[in-house]
């Protein structure tokens, strides 16, 4: 064997042992799971640090378009794929149907720039009765009714959640399919009638839902009134764990926000204004709802409503202003709530109002703490705060009631206002100025803790 046999056979064994040491090298990786890697509780699979994304907008997105359609079509995308989120540029989207949102996706808005504008809406009588469980309506003038539009439906005897709330899926004249059997009978007797009414906004049966960033322009001038069991400008029904934040909801034909049998959601740094009815309604069950840093103002009734079954909540930082009747009204079983460091001016009746319940189903050991309650009663005397029905166990501690007008301008005239049937109430370093600081009207032997 000659000379240049053996450097060749050098040179290869060379070549080999760094070929075994790389591979050694690699093979020396560990990519086995970390301690604290475990899988979802409903997916096969750890959490991911990247999750699906699309943009849509008016121009330079990957979803082109001005309506709710564009909106939908992202939504249903980036649901497809497991959740992510929805990033929707400025500009004006105007809404024939709600938006539907679904669960673990994110909607996010540019703040203040991106507007979701209901679209003008039409009414019509209907000529046949819609029967319960029916999917079709039949109405008198068609004009402005299509295919994929939101829609409402209810007569005089079936409003609440007896209204339904649905989609047009088809047409044959004057008659619509619906894709959701009707809630009630609506009679043509009872002046039953059609409305391409619905929440711009809405979740139903999700979990994990986010909105962002969205101004929603409820054109209320355009729209027939939608009662909030069944619509608002955001509405979730049984959407459990939904974070609304930094959202505006102006001018629509009912309530700004409304949450039915939804648990755990969160309203953080919203604003609810000059809508038709209530501002924030919380209700039918919903617990362990948090609103914080909200504003509720120039609302047609209540700047906060609790409804039935709200319990364990927590109110605090909001600002509920010249709203057309309460600041806070709370009532049929909400119990065990706390409301901190709101501020409650310039309602129109009382600043706090605690409604005419029964012994059972009264707002019993609810909280207010460090609250201001000012300057209300904008519509005739009022109290700062008002207590009604056989409610017990409520506690009032370090908040100011106030007046704080010339003598002559007061009309929260009252501070707190104790009626007959209440049951204890601990009164605890609170700041009155009024002109009848307690007016307690429960019997003598009722008052020991007050």
């Amino acid at each position: 064997m000659g000379r240049s046999y053996f450097v060749s056979f050098f040179a290869a064994a060379l070549i080999l042992s760094a070929a075994g040491r790389s591979s050694g090298s690699q093979a020396q990786q560990d990519f086995s799971p970390k301690p604290q890697e475990q899988q979802l509780p409903r997916a096969m699979h750890s959490q991911m640090k990247e999750l699906p994304t699309i943009t849509v907008g008016l121009e330079n997105a990957a979803l082109i378009g001005s309506d709710n359609r564009v909106l939908q079509a992202a939504v249903d995308y980036i649901a497809g794929l497991g959740g992510g989120t929805v990033e929707i540029g400025p500009g004006q989207y105007i809404m024939h149907d709600s938006l539907h949102l679904r669960s673990n996706v994110t909607i996010r808005g540019e703040k203040g720039k991106t507007i979701l504008r209901k679209a003008d809406g039409t009414v019509s009588i209907l000529v046949l009765d819609g029967d319960f469980g029916e999917q079709q309506i039949t109405v008198a003038d068609p004009t402005g009714f299509a295919v994929g539009n939101g829609v409402a439906v209810w007569d005089d005897h079936a409003g609440g959640f007896h209204t339904t709330v649905a989609r047009i899926t088809g047409r044959n004249g004057n008659t619509f399919s619906i894709d959701k059997p009707l809630m009630a009978d609506c009679m043509v007797e009872n002046k039953a009638k059609a409305a391409t009414v619905f929440p711009v906004v809405s979740a139903y049966d999700s979990e994990g839902v986010r909105i962002e960033n969205l101004v929603i322009d409820g054109n209320k001038q355009s729209n027939a009134n939608l009662n909030g069991c069944r619509g608002a400008g955001i509405f979730l029904y049984r959407a459990f764990g939904t974070a609304i934040q930094s959202c505006a909801v102006r001018n629509y034909n009912g309530d700004g926000i409304s949450f039915q049998q939804s648990n755990d959601v969160t309203v953080i740094d919203c604003i609810s204004e000059d809508n038709a009815s209530l501002g924030i309604h919380p209700g039918s069950g919903s617990q362990r709802p948090v609103v914080r840093g909200c504003i509720a103002r120039h609302n047609g009734t209540d700047g906060l409503y609790l409804c039935w079954r709200v319990r364990h909540g927590l109110f605090e930082d909001n600002v509920l202003e010249e709203n057309a009747q309460f600041g806070i009204s709370i009532g049929h079983k909400d119990s065990d709530n706390l409301f901190r460091r709101n501020i409650i001016r310039l309602n129109h009746q009382d600043g706090v109002f605690f409604r005419n319940e029964s012994l059972g189903m009264a707002a019993h050991r609810n909280r207010l703490e460090e609250n201001i309650i000012e300057n209300n009663g904008a519509g005739g005397k009022a109290a700062g705060i008002r207590i009604r029905g056989q409610t017990n166990d409520l506690v009032f501690q370090n908040n100011t009631i106030r007046d704080t007008r010339s003598a002559a301008a007061q009309t929260q005239t009252v501070g707190i206002l104790i009626e007959e049937k209440v049951g204890q109430v601990i009164l605890q370093d609170n700041k009155i100025d009024a002109q009848t600081k307690i007016d307690d009207r429960r019997p003598s032997e009722s008052k020991e803790g007050a």
